[in-house]
């Protein structure tokens, strides 16, 4: 049966078409009209311009002053320009070998990226995109021949073996981000639960009574480790010597690999300074310096008198332990002799600086609040952080000490302790004070080698893993979860599947991915990043760009130390700023007021702790100067997803062109040193 006329539709479709002729016959009445007016010229018009030549004059002149004072504003504007990209810009001087044949890979696809953008314009104003040319059909001319067998080859040669790449990196993202589900569910059950390690304590050595009996607290040896550190050797020292510990049994070493000879005259009065006050505090400087931190800390548990103690707590030069830190820490060895570490949580005095130190604390923040704390309560491991621990000495010994094979050497003995029977616990509630670099410049060279030694260390100890006596889940758990899949895989597919495989599919459209994976999916693991740091939340879309942008330095850095290439070994002191929070600031004064009263030693004003660190901090301050550095890898990338942006806008692709244009700019302006503070 055909469907009823619909009248209503007809009705309005006829006044339409009157409104529109009206329209048009009133458009012809008046161009008539201009034409007629303007081709009838009178005398009273040229007149006039008879009359205004000599103001035609003048305007000319003034034009030309205008144009001339532009021409200069410009060129005085480039100059200035170009004078402080000069002072502002500088590159590497040296760049290791693989890191130079990595960026030529990289512009090798930027090369191909441009043709393949340029062809494919020529394509689409040709009208080729909406009706592709064939070879069985009649072609015109050689470009359109070209275009059709380049339509041909990558259907049936390239675009299978990309989508093959495609699937596989799909797997290993959603197999990564399980985990992050799994680890965060775990996380979930221990809060909900109310689950923390229980420490078994005496009554005398309770905070409440402060520890009657002197002999029931253990030797305690504290290390700091300095290499070059002027800027925070000072108030790391302070914190460490205000410990609320008996001074009879603890011992603080100062372990000085600077080559400044200034910094090293600095440290000494430092010390010099604290042993006037009855700490037991000593300077130690290593003549050969080899080994990195792994040789200074190796080179000082083999004086003799380290026999004498029982436990180790190291803190880097820019840590700030609380005067409770021991107090709090040590408690949870006693009753339990297969304890071998004891890891306090990282908390940052420089969170909130700037952008790039607020996406550091969302990554940092998840680290301590969900991984260290899940595989802590389950499975009695986790990696070692390198400071802000107390080790038994026992254990170290028991697993070979410390070794300078890797970069990580936190994590190399970590696993060795871990392999020998060693188990960990970590403290969520128990916080130490640091800082996180500042500038980009800083942070990509801590990535580098946080990234390069894990894969070294699982190269060196992967045998060591199979034939050790541990079960066989502790085993599975260190080959497929803490190296493969968090330390190898992430990096990998990270950079692959966004950097590398999301614009090619824009030139072989063949190969599809996903908008799922480009989208929703790295949404998700976001958001579970983002759980343990909820006031970041605003910051979840640069954190997302963010992650996207730092995968090609984590690549290059799990790549290299895998292959042992280029600068995997190079170890580099991560720049940090001396920033310290008032309050610590007044506490350390509060504190070191103490023992000069009971010790009658005279207080002269230059020995304040608060004076020093704030003139210390105005002199950083004064000494900053913003300099930029440009970073080819970046800016190279940059180029090519906003050359895969153009493409997918050709193709109608929203999703994809938006992701690529956002991610673009987010190289750009990483690869422009735009991001962080630039400190010379």
């Amino acid at each position: 049966m055909s469907p009823s006329p619909n009248y209503e539709f007809q009705e309005w479709w006829n006044k339409q078409r009157t409104d529109n002729e009206q329209s048009d016959h009133h458009l012809l009445q008046k161009s008539a009209f201009l034409t007629v007016d303007i081709q009838s010229p009178t005398s009273a018009a040229a007149k006039d311009r008879s009359r205004s030549a000599r103001q035609l004059s003048w305007i000319y002149l003034l034009k030309f002053h205008q144009i001339t004072h532009t021409v200069a504003f410009l060129t005085n504007g480039f100059i200035s320009i170009i004078c402080t990209a000069n002072r502002r810009i500088t590159t590497a001087s040296a760049v290791p070998r693989f890191e130079s044949r990595f960026y030529k890979i990289i512009k090798f696809f930027l090369f191909i990226s441009v043709c393949l953008l340029i062809f494919e314009l020529v394509a689409y104003f040709k009208g080729w995109h909406f009706s592709p040319p064939t070879l069985e059909s009649e072609v015109e001319d050689l470009l359109e021949y070209v275009y059709a067998k380049w339509l041909v080859t990558r259907a049936n040669y390239l675009a299978p073996p990309l989508q093959s790449l495609v699937n596989v990196c799909i797997v290993l993202f959603l197999a990564q981000s399980v985990d992050r589900l799994v680890l965060v569910l775990g996380c979930f059950y221990i809060k909900l639960r109310g689950l923390k390690p229980v420490a078994e304590m005496d009554n005398e050595q309770d905070d409440e009574t402060g520890g009657g009996n002197v002999d029931n607290f253990p030797m305690v040896l504290l290390q700091i480790p300095i290499c070059n550190e002027r800027e925070v050797y000072q108030q790391s020292i302070a914190a460490v010597c205000i410990q609320d510990w008996p001074k009879e049994k603890m011992l603080v070493q100062i372990l000085d690999d600077s080559d400044d000879t200034d910094v090293q005259s600095l440290i000494k009065a430092e010390v010099q300074k604290w042993q006037q006050r009855g700490v037991h505090i000593i300077y130690r400087h290593r003549l050969i310096r080899t080994g990195y931190k792994a040789g200074n800390l190796k080179s000082a548990m083999n004086c003799d008198y380290v026999k004498e103690y029982e436990f180790v707590a190291i803190f880097d030069a820019d840590f700030q332990p609380a005067p409770d830190f021991l107090k709090r820490t040590i408690p949870y060895f006693k009753g339990k002799d297969n304890l071998a570490l004891v890891q306090a949580r990282w908390a940052f005095v420089n969170k909130d600086e700037n952008l790039l130190t607020r996406l550091q604390n969302i990554n940092l923040a998840f680290h301590f609040e969900v991984e260290q704390q899940v595989n802590g309560w389950f499975i009695n491991f986790f990696g070692f952080n390198g400071t802000a621990g107390v080790w038994r000495i026992k254990a170290l010994d028991d697993c070979g000490g410390w070794l300078e094979r890797t970069t990580v050497e936190d994590m190399d003995v970590a696993v060795r302790a871990h392999l020998c029977g060693w188990k960990f616990v970590y403290l969520n509630d128990v916080k130490c004070l640091c800082e996180l670099p500042e500038s980009y410049e800083a942070y990509i060279k801590q990535q580098h080698r946080w990234h390069s030694g894990p894969m070294q260390l699982f190269r060196l100890c992967f045998v060591d893993i199979l034939r050790s006596k541990v079960s066989f889940v502790k085993k599975a758990n260190l080959i497929f979860l803490f190296f493969l899949l968090r330390k190898l895989i992430l990096p990998f597919y990270s950079f692959t599947l966004f950097c590398i495989i999301l614009p090619l599919t824009m030139f072989l459209p063949e190969a599809q991915l996903p908008f799922w994976v480009v989208c929703y999916v790295p949404g998700l693991v976001s958001i579970l990043n983002i759980l343990p740091s909820p006031r970041s939340f605003p910051f979840i879309v640069p954190y997302l760009l963010f992650e996207n942008t730092m995968s090609v330095t984590k690549f290059n850095a799990m790549i290299s130390g895998l292959f042992q290439l280029g600068s995997s070994y190079e170890w580099i002191v991560t720049k940090k700023l001396g920033r310290s929070s008032e309050a610590d600031l007044v506490a350390i004064v509060e504190n070191e007021s103490t023992p000069m009263v009971e010790s009658g030693i005279p207080r002269s004003s230059s020995e304040s702790g608060l004076p020093e660190l704030n003139r210390l901090e105005m002199t950083n301050k004064s000494l900053k100067r913003r300099r930029n550095r440009l970073y080819k890898k970046e800016l190279a990338l940059s180029f090519i997803l906003l050359t895969a942006s153009v493409r997918s806008l050709l193709s109608a692709q929203g999703i994809h062109f938006y992701f690529l244009l956002f991610q673009g700019i987010t190289f750009l302006i990483v690869g422009l040193d735009l991001i962080g503070e630039q400190v010379s």
